[in-house]
């Protein structure tokens, strides 16, 4: 199976719900690791494989200011998963439309 662009990493960081989680926080702006693990009942290292699964997915950035690692999403790379939906839908779209012409051809000559 081809790998577009990516998607298949990204898709595979959104599987889990922690990560997810972590990306909808971080759509509010960045973060640090602290406040991002905060509401999860997980350890700190735990977490940080979260956060490392995510920086390898290339869905976040992280950057280091003394003891503060702080991540940021990037949107373009979230962007992905919208660009490979809207092509699926797209898809499966022009595939409903030829069934249904199908369907209305027999009904017609029947």
């Amino acid at each position: 199976m081809a790998n577009h662009d990516g998607v298949n990493e990204v898709f595979l960081a959104l599987a889990d719900p922690t990560r997810r989680e972590v990306i909808r926080s971080l759509g509010r702006g960045p973060a640090s690791v602290g406040e991002l693990a905060q509401p999860f009942a997980i350890t700190l290292p735990s977490f940080l494989k979260h956060i490392r699964a995510l920086e390898e997915s290339g869905l976040i950035r992280t950057s280091k200011s003394g003891r503060v690692r702080t991540c940021t999403l990037d949107h373009d790379r979230l962007a992905v998963v919208g660009d490979w939906l809207d092509e699926q839908r797209r898809l499966w779209d022009e595939r409903t439309d030829r069934l249904e012409s199908l369907v209305t051809d027999l009904e017609e000559t029947a």
